[in-house]
């Protein structure tokens, strides 16, 4: 099973890795692993920052990567977009409001998640207005954020949601479709309003991580998001993820709280020792 880990050298053969260090490296699921010393990358980890080297597995690793790989180069948001992110408490949609409010400055970022604690959260990040999807008036509250409709839609769920927001695009409106969650774990009730679509030749656009994996673009990516932090513009509070130390035999367990929101921005698995 593939997975991002931040990673203790326990023994080098490499001049350019000492015992000892914290390395981000594509493990798998496995409490040890012979790694290529060139595919290691070294956790410029900062305290005084406030950059913890689980930051690595989120922020600024893969979910920060996704975050501004798609709202930057897939969406393509500018200054004077009015953009909509769902799962905007997750660790992905949390770090896209930041970037699009604070780095491209758009003119109005919405936030969707759920609960009046996430929103309040996402709110603080820098959102203009975060709308509950678990509210009974969600639908009319969402109609009222957009009502100039929105360039861009950052789509980390899929399902009603993303049906909901094609009702919401400008012609011409360019959506980045991130994940899919609402639908993982049920068959979900399918695209109701594709005409919409049609009719305001949206531009739909998915992409993965890997897609940002590109040579010198991963160390660009990382570079302006730790600049970010170290200006104040991007925030790495405790809610930025959720660290839960389990037994390596009850990941999977532990992974279920992300289809059941039992978790607040990224959630990391510490393997006990």
């Amino acid at each position: 099973m593939r997975a991002f880990g931040v990673c203790e050298v326990v023994k080098s053969n490499a001049s350019n890795l000492k015992e000892g260090q914290l390395v981000m490296y594509t493990s798998g699921w496995t409490e040890y692993v012979v790694a290529n010393a060139n595919e290691c990358r070294p956790v410029q980890a900062d305290e005084s920052a406030g950059i913890r080297p689980t930051h690595f597995l989120g922020a600024l690793g893969g979910t920060g990567l996704t975050a501004y790989y798609g709202i930057v180069d897939v969406a393509e948001a500018k200054a004077d977009d009015v953009v909509v992110v769902s799962g905007a408490a997750g660790a992905t949609g949390s770090m896209v409001v930041q970037i699009a409010k604070h780095l491209l400055r758009c003119k109005k970022v919405i936030g969707i998640a759920g609960g009046e604690k996430k929103c309040k959260w996402v709110e603080s990040l820098g959102a203009d207005v975060c709308v509950d999807y678990k509210s009974s008036t969600f639908k009319k509250d969402l109609e009222a954020a957009t009502d100039g409709y929105a360039d861009v839609y950052f789509d980390n769920v899929g399902g009603e949601i993303l049906d909901l927001m094609l009702t919401r695009m400008k012609r011409h409106g360019r959506i980045a479709a991130c994940g899919s969650i609402s639908t993982y774990n049920s068959p979900g009730s399918g695209i109701k309003n594709w005409f919409e679509v049609i009719s305001n030749r949206l531009n739909i656009k998915g992409f993965i991580v890997l897609d940002a994996m590109k040579p010198g673009k991963m160390e660009n990516i990382i570079g302006t998001l730790i600049k970010g932090i170290k200006d104040g513009k991007i925030h790495l509070g405790p809610e930025v993820e959720t660290v839960v130390e389990t037994k390596f035999e009850d990941v999977p367990k532990t992974w279920m709280m992300l289809f059941e929101g039992g978790n607040q921005g990224k959630l990391v698995t510490q393997i006990k020792g």
